[in-house]
């Protein structure tokens, strides 16, 4: 066991983690990953890691954009309106 892993200590209770659950880990986090999902050979860790950073850029950048879209839309119609009402409500 990696001396990163084992070592580590908060308030008197261990936080090991075993190669075991690092390894289910990585394989639940190539089945959420669309681009790794898809394929069926095995994905080395460090591939499934990388991707997994690369997807959540993604992600932010997708969340980014269309709260950019919502705020645009927002200042086309009338504030007091049902549909600005909704439109808030999707920011919060």
């Amino acid at each position: 066991m990696s001396s990163r892993r084992s070592g580590s200590r908060q308030s008197g209770v261990s936080s090991e983690i075993t190669d075991a659950q690092i390894n289910d880990l990585i394989n639940k986090l190539q089945r959420l990953i669309p681009e790794l999902a898809r394929r069926s050979d095995k994905v080395s860790p460090t591939k499934v890691l990388k991707e997994t950073c690369n997807y959540i850029k993604n992600l932010h950048r997708e969340v980014d954009d269309l709260s950019d879209r919502l705020s645009q839309l927002l200042d086309t119609i009338d504030p007091n309106s049902a549909q600005a009402a909704i439109i808030r409500s999707l920011f919060m």
